[in-house]
Formats: structure tokens, sequence, C-alpha cells
């Protein structure tokens, strides 16, 4: 049986304590993740999301993005997990503002 807050509970409890919250009629949910240095991620699961196991998945990996991110580890691992080792390698060099104006 699919159930989406057991899924979002389990994949996280871990390493953070999980909270979830109905947030609104539609059945939007907040999903915040908490550890002892406080708050690490808190994200708005729409009902879409929450149903559909693909898009829950996709909400999942974006979150253990955005906390990689903002603590500075594995990033890249992360990256080529999720992309099935497709990264495309990041170029350094200065960026030319007329050049993304014309994106």
């Amino acid at each position: 049986m699919y159930n989406p807050f057991q899924i979002l509970t389990d994949e996280f409890q871990a390493e953070y304590r999980v909270n979830l919250s109905l947030v609104s009629p539609d059945g939007a949910i907040m999903l915040t993740l908490t550890n002892e240095r406080g708050v690490a991620a808190r994200r708005l699961i729409s009902a879409a999301q929450r149903n559909d196991a693909v898009r829950l998945n996709r909400v999942i990996e974006s979150i253990r993005l955005g906390i990689a991110i903002e603590s500075g580890n594995k990033v890249g691992e992360l990256l080529t997990s999720m992309t099935g080792g497709s990264v495309a390698p990041v170029r350094s060099g200065e960026v030319n503002a007329a050049q993304i104006a014309r994106i």
C-alpha cells in the first residue's frame, strides 16, 4: 500500500526529526526536517506531488540536494546518483553577461 507519509518519514528519520503537517484544504503538507542545529529543510509538498510516487521521489531528491548544497557535503556524489552518472563537467571562467542575455 502506497503511504507517502511513511515514505517521507522513512527516507529522512535516520538523520532528522521529521514533522509533517497539513497546511491547506487542498491537501498540501509541510515537511520540516530538524536536527540538533535547528531546521535543516522545510518544504511545501502539494497533494499532487504527495500522491504520485515519481513526483514524490523527485521531491525527496530535491530536498537531499538542497541540504547537501547548504552543508557543502557530497553534492557531486548526489548529483551523480540522481542523474545516473551523466553529469556534465563544470566549466570555470568568467561569465559573459551579453551571452546570458541572449539565452
